[in-house]
């Protein structure tokens, strides 16, 4: 394995860029990873900022606030098939076209978004968004680990990797603020066309810094390239996530049918799958590589908990606490702030054990000072609640994601940071079913408190699953 790093031209510009001159020290120039960074954070600029708008597009569009929550549901559907989908195409196709196929299709659903006049379209440009932000993580993962491997990195590049962890992390921190401030000066469609100028920054970085992918080992054809990606497994656990969905939303009066789907279509999946030659989810994998396996449901744990979290108390503050976008948006900024702070030195230090357990058990301490909040509490005590929860989300968002590094492999790190993802979608998704169920009718303090207990049976898993595991290194 070479210590150096062979550079390649960039687009347009005839001579070398984005590349380090040689050995690891320059391995992670600025110009390398600062599109990667932006690239990553489209994702999470997604799913916060439409936070402080759902009130505005449900007056705006004159339907109830429980119907945009489909708006949520939907880009994490998104999300959580395309995620594995693009991480699979960057192994197979080049994680640098796949970045920047997925920056232009954002592009296009933040237009559509800025334009559209129902919430059927809205819905289109929330999937076309999350579709397209789902390339920018697994992609980066990739071409991270790739470069490492070329620059004879044997450890995880700590530094680079909570680059990558913070730049999904502060955009949770600014997001909701700069969100209610769009929303409140710009109206809703604010959210959806602050997509225009960060896909067109973001675009225009990628093209010229990031170094061209390597040419395909030869020509393939439709047949053989379709084979390799497991189109017929991509279908199969779309649709089997199409169907968690539909129940999901449908409580608390299960949509029986939806069950089965799901429950069919995920036998059919897995059987499949099973005799796949390049399985698209690989199930072999998870059952032979437990120790990844627990670092997905952790992270679907603890985006859970992030996520009622963002959503509930969101919707809290605005509609029982009269709370204008603005002003909530604000109250959560501390929240992404403190994440943002205590990740940098855990991914800096590759650590692992201690900071996932340190989150579960700081989730759990949230969880039961949810259950203080009520419409007369002291407006400290909910910025301090969220301030527990922003430390929770730095020490398990980096911490997961740097076992995820180490326990994938190598050659299959695209599908697995995806993977990691979707099952953190999934968590996402629960989310938001959980909210739009307990503020079905109305949004009340029994409802917070509601999701207070909710939120404490989780941490508990959370916190069991994080101690008995024994393959953390510490």
């Amino acid at each position: 394995m070479t210590s150096a790093i062979v550079d390649r031209p960039g687009v347009g510009s005839g001579r070398t860029v984005g590349s380090p001159r040689s050995g690891k020290a320059n391995a992670f120039g600025w110009r390398f990873t600062t599109p990667l960074y932006m690239g990553s954070a489209l994702n999470p600029i997604n799913s916060t900022v439409i936070a402080t708008a759902l009130v505005a597009i449900a007056q705006g569009l004159h339907v109830s606030l429980g119907r945009t929550s489909v708006l949520v549901s939907g880009l994490y559907l998104a999300c959580a098939i395309a995620q594995p989908t693009a991480g699979k195409l960057s192994e197979e196709l080049g994680p640098r076209r796949v970045f920047v196929a997925g920056i232009i299709t954002v592009l296009v659903g933040g237009i559509v978004g800025g334009f559209g006049q129902d919430l059927t379209t809205l819905l289109v440009s929330r999937v076309l968004i999350g579709i397209g932000t789902s390339a920018g993580y697994p992609s980066a993962m990739l071409m991270i680990r790739r470069r490492a491997g070329a620059a004879g990195m044997d450890a995880p590049p700590g530094n680079v990797l909570g680059g990558l962890a913070i730049a999904g992390m502060a955009i949770i921190a600014v997001g909701p603020p700069i969100g209610g401030l769009l929303v409140g000066s710009f109206g809703w469609r604010a959210a959806f066309l602050i997509n225009v100028p960060f896909a067109l920054v973001a675009l225009t970085m990628a093209l010229f810094w990031i170094p061209r992918d390597a040419p395909a080992p030869g020509a393939r054809s439709v047949q053989v390239l379709a084979a390799r990606i497991d189109v017929a497994g991509i279908v199969g656990f779309g649709g089997a996530m199409i169907a968690l969905l539909v129940l999901l939303m449908s409580l608390p009066h299960p949509d029986w049918i939806a069950l089965g789907l799901a429950v069919g279509v995920g036998i059919i999946l897995v059987v499949w799958e099973l005799r796949a030659r390049t399985p698209f989810f690989d199930v072999r994998l998870l059952g032979s590589n437990m120790a990844l396996t627990r670092t997905y449901i952790r992270s679907a744990l603890t985006l859970l908990g992030v996520y009622v979290i963002l959503y509930g108390l969101t919707q809290w503050l605005e509609a029982a606490r009269g709370f204008s976008a603005e002003e909530a948006g604000l109250v959560l900024l501390p929240m992404g702030v403190l994440a943002v702070l205590v990740s940098r030195p855990i991914s800096g230090r590759n650590l692992v054990r201690g900071p996932v357990i340190a989150a579960a058990l700081i989730c759990l301490l949230a969880s039961a000072g949810v259950l203080l909040l009520s419409g007369s509490v002291w407006i400290g005590v909910i910025v301090l609640i969220t301030i527990i929860f922003g430390v929770s989300m730095g020490f398990g968002v980096a911490g997961n994601q740097t076992a995820l590094y180490s326990q994938a492999p190598a050659e299959q790190l695209g599908t697995a940071a995806g993977l990691s993802r979707t099952f953190g979608y999934v968590g996402s998704i629960a989310a938001s079913a959980i909210t739009g169920l307990v503020f079905h009718t109305s949004v009340t303090d029994n409802g917070v408190h509601l999701i207070a207990w909710i939120m404490i049976g989780v941490s508990v898993v959370l916190v069991a699953l994080s101690v008995a595991d024994r393959t953390l290194r510490p």
